[in-house]
């Protein structure tokens, strides 16, 4: 997973929640472990963070992150009426 800049990812995710009303959660690589992991708390960036795998904190400020996004449609368009 490539990383980015905090501010960067925090801009883009505001813009895709905004316009196409997607659920963005936060990922980002263990600076120790290299464990991916994934924010449980959607629609937010954190600065830091443990890892579930070695227990050590990363500065996610630092270091970058990225994020996954779901897009909901709904049923009303994938229902017929």
């Amino acid at each position: 997973m490539k990383l980015y800049p905090i501010k960067d990812c925090m801009r883009r995710a505001d813009e895709l929640i905004e316009r196409a009303n997607a659920v963005v959660f936060q990922q980002w690589l263990c600076a120790h472990c290299g464990a991916k992991q994934t924010m449980d708390v959607p629609n937010g960036f954190f600065i830091g963070g443990i890892c579930e795998k070695c227990g050590k904190e990363t500065d996610i400020a630092k270091d970058g992150c990225n994020y996954m996004v779901t897009i909901g449609v709904p049923v009303s368009s994938v229902i017929d009426q």
